[in-house]
């Protein structure tokens, strides 16, 4: 079954992400993430959710997603990210 994750990203610090996507992206390649949904315009349709930008990865499974994120290379840009902004992140399987 598919498992996706979904990030919901606020940037408060432009470069210092730049640096965070080129490192979440050695790590996609890594793991074989495909990129759905990465920015993009937002258009609320119902709710009080306003996200800025919205990241949606899709996986074979929750564990190739787990692998994703536990990796070392997701790991450091996570660390290059703590600055740059704020970031809400859920995994989900899929159907």
């Amino acid at each position: 079954m598919p498992a996706f994750i979904i990030a919901d990203v606020t940037v408060t610090d432009a470069d210092q992400m730049a640096k965070y996507r080129e490192w979440s992206t050695k790590a996609m390649q890594e793991h074989g993430a495909e990129v759905l949904v990465r920015g993009g315009t937002i258009e609320v349709l119902e709710g009080d959710w306003t996200p800025s930008r919205l990241v949606v990865l899709k996986f074979p499974d929750r564990a190739a997603a787990r692998r994703f994120y536990e990796s070392e290379t997701y790991q450091h840009a996570k660390s290059l990210r703590q600055q740059a902004g704020v970031m809400r992140m859920v995994v989900v399987d899929g159907v």
